[in-house]
Order: C-alpha cells, then structure tokens, then sequence
C-alpha cells in the first residue's frame, strides 16, 4: 500500500500540470502530512476520499450517480477507510456503485475538491478531501445502481461544462476533460 508521502508527491506532480491550483494544492498537502488518520472516515476534522470521473470508452459521456445522500448529481466516490492509495480508492467505488467491470485509471490525479459535508444525524460537519482520478469504461457501459444512489445515467460531457445549474466542481471537471487535462 503507497504512503502519504507517495500522495505528497503525485499532488506535487499535479500541481506542477496546474500550477493554478497551488492555494488549493497547499490544503492538500498540508492535510496529508497532518497526520496517519487523515485516511480515515472517523477523523472528526475530515478525511481524504477518492472520486472517480468515469468516462465512457469514447470519452463524450461521464457516468454521475443522483447521490442518495446529497440530494444531487456527482461523480462517484467514496472514503478511504484507511487505504492511502486514492486511486485505487477511486477504481474500487467506482465499480461498486456502477457494477461496471473492465474499469481502469488512467494518468495522474484529475482533479482535486475540498468541501464542506454538512451535519447529518449523530455526523457533524467535516471536510471532504476529494483526490478525483479518471476511470474509463472499457467492457460496456450497462451499469447498476447500488444502494448508495438515487440513479445513476450517462451524460454528455459538453452539456455539464455549460450547464449553469450542474455542480460546480462538475463544471470544472467537464472543462478540463475537454481541454485535454485528462493527467494521461
């Protein structure tokens, strides 16, 4: 299993491809060398995830779940629970909540997201480190929603980066995968 120093350096080697994001960036890295429970879901402060942007095999179509949850379209993903290879976290909540087989990472990390996950019953507010890798779908694209989601549907790339009302961190995503910054 990869250490936090391994996610210190692919977070360096992002942030030299998007030098833009260095304030952000700067959470990241901090956060990882704060301490060993940072991949844990029971670290009351917050916790890094991994989040997948699973691409169709033509690479037009994202796969977004109607998270139960959140009441709202997003990417797929989900906790670490302990494991620091983000990647890998993000290839294994992507097949569970797709039941799709043949899904593989490709490149670097995509994209990086803190945010905010409100109070929920006996959960108080914490943070969300989210580390997003692109997942491609390379054996179909015949998914099946798993209990964590409301729906899960294919859409249109070009049509989440103009849409007003979608995510904004979706926005982002669509734009970046459409300017080439897929980390391949």
């Amino acid at each position: 299993m990869p250490s936090p120093l391994s996610l210190s350096a692919a977070l360096r080697e992002y942030l030299s491809r998007h030098p833009q994001e260095s304030a952000a960036g700067a959470h990241f890295l901090e956060f990882a060398a704060s301490t060993p429970d940072a991949f844990l879901r029971e670290h009351a402060e917050g916790h890094f995830t991994g989040s997948a942007w699973l691409v169709s095999a033509d690479g037009e179509r994202v796969l977004l779940t109607h998270h139960r949850k959140l009441g709202r379209w997003l990417q797929l993903g989900g906790h670490a629970d302990g494991d620091t290879d983000l990647a890998n976290v993000a290839l294994r909540e992507a097949d569970e909540e797709s039941g799709l087989t043949g899904l593989v990472v490709e490149g670097g990390i995509f994209d990086l997201d803190r945010h905010l996950i409100p109070a929920r019953g006996n959960e108080p507010a914490h943070w969300h480190y989210d580390v997003r890798y692109v997942v491609r779908a390379t054996a179909g694209e015949d998914f099946s929603i798993s209990e964590e989601s409301l729906d899960l549907a294919w859409k249109p790339i070009r049509a989440i980066a103009q849409d007003q009302d979608a995510d904004a961190s979706l926005q982002r995503m669509a734009r970046k995968w459409i300017a080439g910054a897929s980390g391949a």
